[in-house]
């Protein structure tokens, strides 16, 4: 409400990629079908799962499948008005959409950070405790977990955006992203924000960083602990492990580098929020359907039953 009281502003400009009106055409196109892609992708991943017998009892398919689930609705929070815009002269938005944006993009991020933290255990018990997993990683752990992540997700961004929702903003409002994001946001209030800039470098860069190495860390703990027992196990080790440590950097990569020096102003901040609002969510789809047989097994059998059951109809 402070906000709403002090705030002179209603709207956000945003810059995009571009001014060029031929250029911003075809990144329309590009980005388009990426988002196509990702949702067809990720949607396909996530009704596999669901339906397949085989899998949604499994729980590494189990977390898989709300990793879609995830990619695909933060891409939905950005790159949908990121594709309207590339068609518009006057690339806007209202001030309370753009704190819904950041609110959404934090929660969702937060949310997907402690999931695949949760992934990295899970494949730890799969790996190094093959006998317990089952008992381990049972149905009640594996909801209880998925609930986790959303509660540490909700918990981040509202550290968060309680403080920045009453920051007044009075001018100028230009945002140089193609979404609202806190670091650049905080630039445009009308008020000393050191304390918060501190407070954002905290809770999503350092945190970032502090997961993304404590997740290395235990990849590297399992492969070593599977050539101690058996040389033979770590080609299976590493097959499996390389599409995970592959979403971790591509996932925590770009959130390290915009959120540990949020406040630098680096040019290459908005070609890696592209990076983690279409690149990675179209990229999980693919390295988890192509290199895993499990999936596509999974895919190929309804793919069966929904021509067989056509056939009965």
């Amino acid at each position: 409400m402070n906000m709403m009281n002090s705030s002179v502003i209603t709207e956000f400009v945003l810059l995009g990629l571009s001014s060029n009106e031929k250029l911003e055409l075809l990144f329309f196109f590009i980005f388009l079908l990426a988002y196509s892609a990702i949702m067809a992708g990720n949607l396909l991943i996530v009704v596999t799962v669901t339906f397949d017998s085989h899998l949604h009892s499994t729980p590494m398919y189990f977390l898989l499948g709300n990793l879609s689930f995830l990619d695909m609705s933060i891409s939905t929070i950005t790159t949908p008005n990121m594709i309207a815009d590339f068609l518009r002269k006057k690339k806007t938005i209202s001030l309370w959409g753009c704190m819904a944006q950041m609110f959404f993009l934090h929660f969702l991020g937060g949310t997907e950070m402690t999931l695949l933290i949760i992934m990295a255990v899970d494949r730890y018990v799969a790996i190094c405790k093959p006998l317990h997993y089952t008992t381990i990683m049972n149905q009640r752990v594996l909801v209880g977990c998925v609930l986790l992540s959303w509660a540490v997700g909700f918990v981040h961004t509202m550290s968060q955006m309680v403080f920045t929702i009453t920051l007044p903003f009075c001018g100028p409002n230009v945002v140089d992203n193609i979404f609202c994001d806190l670091p650049l946001v905080l630039k445009l209030a009308c008020t000393e924000t050191y304390v918060l800039e501190l407070l954002v470098i905290a809770d999503s860069g350092l945190l970032s960083f502090i997961c993304f190495v404590l997740l290395l860390i235990s990849y590297t703990v399992i492969l070593i602990t599977v050539r101690n027992r058996s040389s033979g196990g770590l080609s299976k080790a590493l097959s499996t492990l390389s599409a995970h440590i592959t979403v971790v950097t591509l996932f925590f990569g770009p959130c390290i580098f915009i959120y540990a020096w949020p406040f630098s102003g680096f040019s290459v901040d908005k070609f890696l929020s592209v990076f983690y609002s279409v690149i990675t969510p179209l990229l999980n789809p693919i390295i988890y359907t192509l290199r895993n047989q499990e999936m596509k097994a999974a895919m190929s059998r309804l793919r069966t039953q929904h021509v067989s059951s056509r056939h009965i109809l």
